[in-house]
């Protein structure tokens, strides 16, 4: 049985298809919703203390960038993969429709500042990957101005890598007939209408071609140091395992460690 890391793992040669990825996959957990639920609370006490480590250490940086079609689970992901982490050093940054000042700028710009700090982890829920995807689906640049974006990526997440950003991207790959039915439980309770958004049928319309411009990004912007991880997320309890277990796996190689105590602490009484 393959690693989670190693099996949904984007090739970084340039060679990949997104028809080779099954959105309802599981085959790295032999065990059933229950076993993936009980692995997902180990994992999740264990990321809060690789979490707390890398915190206290102040060294090395994380950043997750989660990427997908509405209703894949990227909100619940963030919420019940990270939810015991210190949010004093874990920060989410939702990247929707660019504001009129960020549109003044450059694409990056409104991404870079938000990169994380010495000691935390950043969570990319959306990011500049929205510009070689809605972008691109919807015409808002000529072709020959997101193509370019591809090398721009690359080099800025060079840059991070090379200023000791550890860098983990994730696709949520949900199925089309999976995302009605998500839609339709969203129609259905009126606690989740508010998700609903009649544009998101917009979206949906143009599936395939959203589905081509994932291909495209994720061939070309996956690399040794800023993987993407192509996740099955038609099983919702499968998809957040997955995502836990390859963040586990990477903060395990950063290995962080507390601080090394001061001289003399065992000498101190508090009176």
């Amino acid at each position: 049985m393959a690693a989670f890391h190693e099996r949904y793992r984007a090739d970084s040669d340039g060679d990949f298809d997104l028809s080779d990825h099954r959105s309802d996959d599981d085959s790295c957990f032999d065990g059933d919703k229950e076993a993936g639920e009980e692995r997902l609370a180990e994992l999740r006490l264990e990321l809060a203390g690789l979490q707390a480590r890398l915190y206290a250490e102040g060294k090395q940086k994380l950043l997750i960038v989660l990427q997908a079609m509405d209703a894949a689970g990227k909100d619940s992901t963030v919420r019940d993969v990270l939810r015991s982490t210190n949010p004093m050093g874990v920060h989410a940054y939702p990247f929707g429709r660019p504001s009129s000042e960020e549109l003044a700028h450059d694409y990056l710009w409104r991404i870079h500042h938000h990169t994380p700090a010495k000691g935390e982890i950043a969570i990319f829920n959306r990011s500049h990957y929205e510009d070689v995807l809605v972008v691109r689906v919807n015409e808002l640049v000529p072709g020959k101005q997101w193509k370019k974006r591809y090398r721009h990526i690359r080099e800025f997440e060079r840059m991070l890598a090379d200023e000791g950003v550890t860098i983990c991207k994730f696709f949520l790959n949900i199925s089309k007939q999976e995302q009605a039915e998500q839609f339709q439980q969203r129609l259905d309770d009126p606690s989740k209408r508010w998700k609903f958004d009649p544009g998101d049928l917009d979206v949906r319309a143009r599936w395939d071609d959203y589905m081509e411009a994932y291909e495209d990004a994720i061939r070309e912007t996956s690399t040794k140091h800023a993987p993407w991880y192509v996740i099955p997320a038609d099983r919702r309890w499968y998809r957040k395992l997955a995502v836990a277990e390859i963040l586990v796996h990477t903060l395990r190689d950063l290995d962080p460690e507390f601080p090394p105590e001061l001289d003399g602490l065992n000498d101190i009484v508090i009176e």
